[in-house]
């Protein structure tokens, strides 16, 4: 059926009709619309005569509404009700392709960022929000959809998947010291190691090394600041296998000697249960598994 637009009443004076009715005040309409008395006022009037029928009577300051006015704001009031349903339907529909991701700096820097391309790809109608944090968010409480964390997987309330672990081993730019680089880790003095928040001593004690954990200078707490502190040449770096991947592939850094060290934490995807059961939650839940995978069979021994 044709609707002939040209007959509908103006939608703001509707609006401001069924909130007077409601009211049945001017003032109090006024006030829930966020206009003036006198514009509820000239608004209902000019609806009237648009219908040619009264709608409200006036006796003074008091207001009364018609009973041709009740039916009429009924009608009105059940057609704007439709319209916010329908508003409400959509917008709950855009918020459910909505997806939230939280994961430590680094990994989203360097490991997550690169492939998430190929994800939005296959569900292109996914608005995808990535937060970078190194901090162990309330997933519930921040409304996050999915956390990305390196840890122990003790994580109360959430359902926990392990993804990969990792291993630690030094890197070093082809550049460094005239690229005149150590072939033994018995050349290796504290004043060339970098420092983060990853102990070396596990990596001394894995490669024979009766030295100490370094001490003094920079102290890097992002591995991301680590990397590129040791790709301009300024010293030694135990990085993480997954998040230096890149740097070597690309001959950026080069890995030194066979010495590799199994972290004792692993990557984790957590997820609150109800978040779980959203589709675009286990599209990305399916999609980030099918990557890890596709990652372990290069990555080998590192992310077992």
């Amino acid at each position: 059926m044709t609707i002939d637009l040209r007959r509908l009443p103006n939608l703001a004076a509707l609006r401001a009709f069924e909130a007077a009715a409601r009211h049945q005040n001017f003032s109090h309409a006024a006030q829930e619309v966020h206009v003036t008395h006198g514009a509820i006022s000239h608004q209902v009037r000019a609806l009237e005569q648009e219908l040619g029928v009264a709608l409200f009577t006036r006796h003074g300051k008091r207001l009364a509404i018609t009973p041709q006015g009740e039916r009429f704001a009924q009608v009105v009031r059940n057609a704007l009700q439709e319209i916010v349903g329908a508003a409400e339907v959509l917008r709950a529909d855009t918020r459910q392709k909505r997806l939230t991701v939280s994961s430590i700096p680094s990994f989203a820097a360097r490991w997550l960022a690169p492939r998430l391309g190929r994800f939005i790809d296959q569900h292109p109608d996914t608005e995808l929000v990535l937060q970078s944090s190194g901090q162990l968010h309330d997933l519930v409480r921040d409304s996050i959809d999915v956390g990305i964390r390196f840890g122990s997987g003790k994580y109360p309330g959430l359902v926990v998947e392990k993804l990969m672990g990792d291993a630690y081993y030094p890197v070093v730019s082809p550049t460094y010291n005239g690229a005149c680089l150590p072939t033994s880790v018995l050349q290796l003095k504290p004043e060339q190691l970098l420092r983060s928040d990853e102990p070396w001593l596990p990596w001394f004690q894995a490669a024979g090394l009766p030295l100490a954990e370094p001490t003094g200078g920079v102290r890097f707490q992002d591995l991301s600041l680590l990397i590129r502190s040791a790709m301009d040449g300024d010293g030694i770096a135990l990085v993480r296998h997954v998040v230096a991947t890149q740097e070597i592939a690309a001959g950026e850094l080069v890995r030194l000697f066979d010495v590799a060290v199994k972290s004792p934490n692993d990557y984790y995807l957590a997820c609150p249960p109800e978040a779980l059961r959203k589709p675009q939650v286990q599209a990305f839940r399916d999609w980030l598994l099918a990557e890890v995978a596709k990652f372990r069979e290069h990555a080998g021994v590192f992310v077992a």
